[in-house]
């Protein structure tokens, strides 16, 4: 029995050391892993961060169309490259498409939050409006 307990101390001790010094490789993953998801509830969550994020991404979209369109399109030749031209298009159409959506989900939070404002201003003049006057 005391044995079990002293192994059982041991392993939490060596729990407790590797949490405290953060030498887990465990941890190092999830740490990582975790910082995406974070990262994207950041962006989604902050109005500002959300249209910054827009705006960058079809800088970047546009950036690429035109260089596709311009110096590298001896590069992107579909005819001697087609992997390196479907590629550069998928990249392309792939931050289009994020831009849209995030400028999607922007208009449907605008929304909603012009109409929660709207709910609460009819709620504050319900309630601060005077009862009815005697000619009425």
């Amino acid at each position: 029995m005391d044995r079990k307990i002293e192994k059982w101390r041991a392993s939490q001790h060596s729990q407790i050391q590797s949490t405290v010094s953060n030498n887990s490789p465990s941890e190092k993953a999830l740490r990582t892993t975790s910082f995406i998801p974070r990262a994207t509830r950041g962006v989604i969550r902050d109005q500002q961060t959300r249209r910054n994020t827009m705006f960058i991404l079809l800088l970047v979209a546009l950036a690429l169309l035109f260089s596709g369109t311009t110096f590298l399109q001896t590069t992107l030749n579909p005819s001697e490259r087609p992997i390196w031209f479907i590629l550069f298009w998928i990249v392309c159409g792939w931050l289009t498409l994020t831009a849209l959506l995030l400028a999607i989900f922007d208009l449907l939070i605008v929304k909603l939050e012009s109409r929660r404002a709207q709910h609460v201003l009819g709620q504050n003049l319900k309630t601060s409006s005077p009862g009815p006057t005697i000619n009425e």
